[in-house]
């Protein structure tokens, strides 16, 4: 009878592990599934895995692994699930070389072998320094000076690149450089790892500077202060990519700075572009980090990262989602992740911006190309972005209201909009967070030459999408 007793408790402890981790569900996913305007529903965007795409400037975040902040067995299968082509590691010197001169890439080979299965291309940023030589291994900590400290660190760098210079083509030099840390410095580390890198691997691209103090004023001072000294010394050559992480509650807010961060770096060398290298926002209130001190939600979270997918999109800029997984730092548990995690590091469930990037990621792959901001009309009171695109030569177009932080809402506004330069033939209306297709009444929107108008079209503080019917695959829910 005991023995029965215990069988019948220990299934029943199985059966509620299994529903509190693998199986529960996200209340704000059920809401926004339950959401959507009054239009006819014809089917659901249709979402394709990073094998299935030949090419895109997606990239996902898979940071911090070298601090055991997450557990990437847990999620790899997940990364390919998204549809994104680049996720960003970390290559922590400190986790690799434990014992001065002996390397063990084991951690870092399951990483890099996990996503180049998934169909997902690593790029690794070196960074952060190892105690064995005085340098300190976390966010934050100062760029080393020292000699031997700098010898052994190229080292390091020569030994990474040898690894995996099969899978990794980019290499980016460091994660967002101390505040307070001077050009020069900065300047010496980047000339020191790119010789080493180019050494094992002549054609490999680099990405530099990670500017991370983005506000008016101050974003402009530290790539300056860099690029003055590699034109000094002739190297503005060596940086392929200039990398930056714009985190600005409205995310349409950043973009005036990052239009100047484009010219200033023109300006040097018209060869190097800029990479959106790490942003996203949180799902709740947080105390420390990015965009902290601001009641954040699952619903609003969701809203801020695709417009700021959108918006990098239209700007051809190459764009990183942070993060894919929600990281357990020393001090809190970070509520960045598409995945939402426990403090076991196990997933809970998908969070909806996991589907939100999965239906941008499908539909924006390397065949499209951006048109730039459209020019428009409307009867609302409210700026918005009009993004401009075309695929297989028919045209695309985004919407959102750009004026104000994303908030919690689940309604449309009704808006007479009319659109120049853009021509549809038989267009269907598709929201991004859920993957919604609607139809279009055509009653409701009429060609006038080059231009298109809309009646009463359902637009919100997220992107929704207007494509041609051919070009939008469909599934069933």
């Amino acid at each position: 009878m005991r023995r029965a007793i215990r069988a019948i408790l220990f299934s029943l402890f199985l059966c509620s592990t299994v529903i509190g981790h693998t199986r529960y569900k996200s209340i704000t996913w059920a809401a926004f599934k339950r959401s959507g305007p009054d239009l006819k529903q014809i089917g659901w965007l249709a979402t394709k895995s990073s094998g299935e795409i030949q090419s895109s400037p997606w990239s996902v975040g898979c940071e911090a692994l070298d601090r055991d902040y997450a557990d990437f067995s847990g999620y790899k299968d997940y990364v390919g699930q998204l549809g994104v082509k680049h996720g960003r590691l970390q290559s922590g010197w400190a986790k690799c070389e434990k014992e001065k001169g002996v390397y063990d890439f084991d951690w870092l080979d399951r990483h890099v072998d996990g996503l180049n299965e998934q169909g997902v291309e690593p790029w690794i940023c070196l960074c952060y320094g190892n105690p064995l030589y005085g340098s300190g291994m976390r966010l934050g900590a100062a760029i080393f000076t020292s000699g031997d400290t700098m010898a052994a660190w190229c080292r390091y760098v020569e030994a990474t690149v040898s690894r995996y210079k099969h899978v990794v083509r980019e290499w980016e030099v460091w994660n967002e450089p101390k505040g307070a840390e001077s050009g020069e410095v900065y300047t010496h580390l980047l000339i020191r790892t790119v010789e080493s890198i180019k050494k094992v691997q002549p054609d490999a691209t680099i990405l530099a500077l990670s500017v991370h103090r983005f506000s008016p004023g101050v974003v402009l001072e530290f790539p300056r202060n860099v690029l003055d000294i590699l034109k000094a010394k002739g190297k503005l050559n060596i940086v392929d990519y200039v990398t930056y992480h714009p985190y600005t509650r409205n995310p349409d807010e950043c973009y005036p700075m990052v239009d100047r961060l484009r010219e200033l770096v023109r300006s040097y060398n018209p060869e190097i572009k800029l990479y959106q290298g790490e942003c996203g926002c949180p799902s709740i209130l947080e105390w420390g980090h990015a965009l902290s001190h601001y009641p954040w939600t699952e619903y609003s979270q969701a809203k801020w990262v695709l417009r700021r997918m959108a918006g990098d999109r239209v700007r051809n800029i190459r764009s990183s989602v942070f993060t894919i997984i929600d990281l357990h730092y020393p001090n809190m548990l970070q509520s960045f992740g598409l995945l939402r995690a426990n403090l076991l590091y196990e997933i809970m469930y998908k969070r909806p911006l996991f589907y939100g990037v999965q239906h941008m990621a499908g539909f924006f792959d390397g065949t499209v190309r951006s048109k730039a901001e459209l020019k428009y009309t409307s009867t609302s009171d409210r700026k918005m972005t009009v993004a401009g695109f075309e695929k297989e030569n028919r045209p695309v177009v985004l919407i959102w209201y750009n004026d104000q932080i994303p908030t919690d809402d689940l309604k449309w506004d009704w808006v007479d909009l009319d659109i120049e330069n853009i021509h549809f033939i038989d267009p269907v209306y598709a929201e991004m967070i859920t993957g919604k297709v609607y139809e279009i009444d055509q009653s409701t929107w009429k060609n006038d030459g080059q231009h298109t108008r809309f009646e009463k079209l359902p637009v919100w503080d997220s992107p929704v999408m207007i494509a041609e019917r051919s070009l939008v695959a469909m599934r069933r829910e």
